[in-house]
């Protein structure tokens, strides 16, 4: 008589895929929330000076705000799921971001937004924190690839989504819609992870010992200066900017003092002796300030270098976010059938071969020099991002997955937060070095493809190291281990 398979706890292979599926779903929607509320936001600038009657200085803290507050807390986030477990603040990482959608939709004053603002990167860095630990929990190592690539996936689609659907949502229903569209998503992933994501497994052990407030502290002072730092004055560094590094240099040194102190630290500095888990953080932080470059650079070279109107512009600069949404789907089953260290060689190959492609700028091809070598360098990154998360995810013990986690998606913002002010800073010094003499005060053609050509020229350096990286990773983990036959 057929029997259909149980597991050990008497659920049928039919009913576990069944459940895989619907957490995957919640963990889906959890990531286009947070990407949501990162770029969606920035479209509503103008319209938010107008209101307001305030300054573009004084308005670019809705976006600041939400950012910090997901750098300067993600890492505790994880840390706080391995202790507490993951299910019970994954959930009130949604409930605190949908709440303080309302709050932003209501906001009286430009005060309370960013103040509310800041709440909702705070229920961010906990969505963000433990989505990829959840995938490391409810999927099999077999399918880790797949399910991290659907997650890169739900990112870029937010990242797409979230410029177009704010631009649609504030001409029809004005700013406070780009805030309240956030509440009924908030509420329906809020119910699929309740009813999907599971408890905390009865043979699992929570991290003893009590939460490292110090470290906390010293870790949010230390990252939120270093934010300040490469963000205050956009490229343009001072006497602030000097100083406010100078107390990122103190704290990492306060921190690891207190870190070999501590009983129960919040980042345990040995595992930073494993050189393939160092390595992947500074690969990500390396991608990610390469990417932030076609952010950054991209849309001056297109309607300046290139003279597309506003419209082609935007059209032209979703080529990006589009093939890295399509890429990542791929990229997963790529890394679950071929391995996830040989994917990140791959893709950080690809991602090489299109900043070279970049830094050609070549204009007299018209939009295929920006949207061929755009396509080879956001394949390469989906490739990367997916392969590395899944590299990392799986060798770690599961008392460890939220801090790593948090280290994970720490390392692509602080490479994120790096590339703006640092890529912005280079393409600034280059185009305005290719104007000097010619008594023009506006970008011209010529100086948006010299701007081009040495930013992506950096961006293809910082790339090559990271390849080296990859490389020297992929050797360790083909090293056979010791008393392993």
């Amino acid at each position: 008589m057929a029997v259909a398979a149980q597991d050990r706890d008497g659920i049928s292979a039919p009913q576990q895929n069944q459940s895989v599926g619907w957490a995957l779903a919640s963990l889906s929607l959890a990531t286009l929330l947070s990407s949501l509320g990162t770029s969606i936001a920035s479209v509503g600038l103008p319209s938010l000076m107008q209101t307001f009657g305030a300054s573009f200085q004084a308005v670019q803290w809705v976006v600041l705000a939400y950012l910090l507050a997901i750098t300067t807390l993600i890492v505790s986030a994880g840390r706080l799921a391995d202790m507490f477990g993951r299910r019970p603040l994954l959930l009130g990482g949604i409930a605190l971001f949908t709440a303080a959608s309302v709050l932003c939709g209501l906001a009286p004053t430009l005060s309370l937004l960013i103040a509310a603002r800041t709440v909702q990167g705070l229920g961010a860095a906990l969505m963000m924190a433990l989505t990829l630990a959840f995938v490391a929990e409810t999927v099999s190592k077999e399918r880790t690839g797949s399910a991290m690539g659907l997650l890169g996936a739900m990112s870029a689609i937010g990242t797409t989504l979230g410029p177009s659907l704010g631009g649609l949502l504030i001409a029809g229903l004005g700013w406070r819609a780009i805030f309240l569209v956030n509440v009924p998503l908030g509420l329906l992933t809020f119910a699929l992870a309740w009813r999907a994501l599971p408890a905390r497994n009865k043979n699992a052990q929570a991290v003893k010992g009590k939460f490292d407030t110090m470290g906390t502290a010293l870790l949010a002072m230390t990252l939120a200066a270093y934010a300040l730092a490469m963000t205050l004055g956009w490229g343009h560094f001072g006497a602030l900017n000097i100083g406010l590094l100078a107390a990122t240099a103190l704290g990492i040194g306060l921190f690891a003092v207190a870190q070999k102190r501590v009983r129960n630290p919040l980042v345990q500095l040995a595992s930073f002796r494993d050189p393939q888990l160092s390595a992947s953080l500074v690969m990500s932080l390396i991608v990610a300030t390469v990417m932030m470059a076609t952010l950054v650079v991209a849309p001056f070279y297109l309607s300046r270098g290139l003279g597309l109107d506003a419209a082609m512009v935007g059209v032209v600069l979703s080529t990006g976010p589009l093939v890295s949404t399509l890429s990542a789907l791929l990229a997963g089953r790529l890394s679950d059938r071929f391995g996830a260290h040989r994917m990140m060689v791959a893709g950080l190959a690809s991602l090489t071969a299109g900043t070279l492609l970049l830094s050609l700028a070549l204009t007299r091809l018209g939009i295929a020099s920006y949207v061929v070598p755009i396509t080879v360098t956001c394949f390469g990154y989906a490739l990367f991002q997916t392969a590395n998360n899944a590299a990392v995810m799986t060798g770690v013990g599961t008392g460890e997955r939220g801090v790593i986690s948090g280290l994970l998606n720490l390392s692509r913002n602080l490479g994120l937060i790096t590339g703006a002010s640092l890529m912005g800073a280079i393409f600034a010094v280059a185009s305005a070095g290719a104007r000097e003499g010619t008594g023009q005060d506006v970008l011209s053609a010529a100086a948006a493809a010299r701007g081009m050509q040495v930013t992506f020229e950096t961006a293809t350096a910082l790339a090559l190291v990271a390849l080296l990286l990859a490389l020297f990773s992929l050797r360790f983990a083909s090293r056979p281990q010791p008393g392993i036959a």
